[in-house]
């Protein structure tokens, strides 16, 4: 008599005069494989915790906290050599945080892009990280954003002449996020004394914005796959313009417009990201709604945020494992 009963595994062989029992520990291995560096603050660590059971369903194993300041480059090979991992061997990489990222590790990412899928893609990812790049591009694509000019660091005459022109503008670094570096100018003195700091920086151009009129608060609207996800609402603290919260703004619960939406998912694909957090204003001026930044980052919701109505990480967990499980798939047919 013989008889299998697989729990952990547990083997009993009976062969009638003798009884031998072999404990067999059950090794499941995952068909695809993805690499994960997603923040952990905020929340995000149980974000993390969330997406990796539900791609652990999909038949999915996740290596978690790969940070690529951790991994090296030699031959053809990307090794992560705290996880003792060939980054270049997995079927998708999946960076997502955005307060981290040096210039070595971004040089790996454009590495490591040419031979597996990121999400999102390092040629998004770089683009998004450039607020001129972006806005050019989606201007070319019939996006609203607002008026800008970038011009050479020598060229301080034009910067005058568009504050004739436009009155007030706003300086904006090209890359960088959460508001930090933005200066709002509103006469030839304020350029007077912002100059001087500029040119020690050793820029080699400035970018700059008009101000538009708006209600001091915008719509962060997160897109995922072409697909909506969510909105709320930022709004600027007393006097400031600013309204992303690490700058003092605030977030409350926002109605989706249609209108804003469906810009908002249009601006995400123009710029190729699978993830997206656009923000939109409403110029007073010209009444419309304008696209002021595309984040290739966006964040979850924190618990607090979950507290007040903010409900939208178990739909965005979702369609973020329903894109990884597509692509890794796509993938794995190519091999």
């Amino acid at each position: 008599m013989i008889f299998l009963v697989f729990y952990d595994k547990i083997r009993v062989v009976n062969h009638n005069t003798s009884l031998t029992i072999k404990y067999q520990r059950e090794r499941i291995v995952m068909s695809r494989k993805i690499g994960m560096w997603l923040y952990q603050n905020g929340g995000g660590d149980k974000i993390e915790k969330e997406i990796i059971e539900k791609l652990k369903e999909r038949d999915i194993e996740t290596l978690s906290g790969l940070n690529l300041r951790d991994a090296i480059a030699k031959n053809g090979r990307i090794v992560h050599h705290k996880k003792r991992t060939k980054l270049d061997k997995l079927d998708l990489f999946f960076s997502y945080n955005a307060g981290e990222q040096t210039q070595y590790q971004m040089f790996l990412y454009q590495a490591l892009n040419r031979v597996i899928p990121m999400i999102n893609s390092y040629e998004a990812f770089s683009l998004t990280e450039d607020k001129f790049q972006t806005s050019f591009l989606l201007q070319n694509h019939g996006v609203s954003t607002p008026e800008f000019r970038l011009c050479h660091r020598d060229d301080s005459e034009q910067l005058r002449a568009f504050i004739k022109k436009w009155n007030r503008l706003v300086y904006k670094p090209t890359d960088g996020w959460g508001g930090v570096g933005l200066t709002k100018i509103e006469n030839e003195a304020t350029l007077d004394t912002l100059l001087p700091f500029l040119n020690h920086m050793d820029l080699r151009f400035f970018y700059v914005e008009k101000f538009l009129k708006y209600d001091n608060t915008d719509f962060r609207i997160d897109v995922v796959d072409g697909q909506f996800v969510s909105c709320y609402g930022r709004k600027a603290s007393g006097s400031d313009w600013r309204t992303n919260v690490t700058s003092g703004g605030s977030v409350f619960l926002r109605e989706p417009v249609e209108e804003a939406v469906a810009l908002a998912i249009k601006a995400a694909k123009v710029c190729g990201t699978d993830i997206a957090g656009v923000d939109i204003i409403y110029d007073l001026e010209r009444e419309e709604y304008v696209v002021l930044e595309v984040n290739g980052i966006p964040a979850f919701a924190t618990p607090e945020q979950e507290k007040m109505g903010l409900d939208f990480n178990k739909k965005k967990i979702e369609l973020i494992v329903e894109l990884i499980d597509r692509k890794t798939k796509k993938q794995n047919k190519g091999k």
